[in-house]
């Protein structure tokens, strides 16, 4: 196995470990073990147990920005915003990468873990922002709607038939943030 391949291959394990214990349930020893290498190969690789950590909850955030971009293509406004949500929407379905967005807010009293979380943020903010071209207060009412749904899936409301949750799970038509503007909302 390359280099590259084992980081990967650690990376991936990391990751798996870290959604469900976080940076403090989660053991280096377990990661190693996991990938059958020493806990002196991570370290010499990754710095620290924190590091790595940061690092897989840096890739969660990246991936889902990415493919928001992605989702919306070429449109702009609601038509992007939408393209967006649906992209949104179906990544929730990739439970390590949400909790790991969970874990990531979770373990934000670390400084370097709340500040590279608010950088991860602020570059979904960003992403949503200059693709969308709508105002902050659209925008924040998107990622609002965002974490809503973050915690739906975390809480897997999907197999709770209740009429609180049947609400939670309420689709959110494109049309929702025509309305909420910063005219609207001062």
């Amino acid at each position: 196995m390359t280099a590259d391949e084992r980081r990967a291959q650690i990376l991936a394990v990391a990751a798996e470990e870290f959604a469900l214990g976080g940076l403090h349930g989660t053991s280096t020893e377990t990661i190693a073990r996991r990938a059958e290498i020493t806990q002196a190969y991570v370290f010499r690789l990754f710095g620290s147990k924190k590091a790595l950590f940061i690092q897989v909850v840096q890739r969660a955030f990246e991936q889902l920005t990415g493919a928001m971009r992605e989702a919306a293509g070429d449109r702009t406004g609601l038509e992007a915003l939408s393209a967006m949500g649906l992209t949104y929407d179906s990544l929730l379905g990739d439970r390590t990468a949400l909790l790991l967005q969970l874990q990531g807010f979770a373990a934000a009293s670390e400084p370097e873990v709340r500040d590279a979380v608010r950088d991860s943020f602020a570059r979904m903010w960003g992403t949503v922002a200059d693709t969308t071209g709508l105002e902050p207060v659209t925008v924040k009412s998107f990622l609002a709607f965002g974490m809503l749904l973050n915690n739906s899936a975390a809480l897997e409301l999907r197999d709770v038939d209740e009429p609180w949750a049947l609400g939670v799970r309420t689709r959110i038509q494109p049309g929702l943030f025509t309305h909420i503007t910063s005219e609207t909302n001062q």
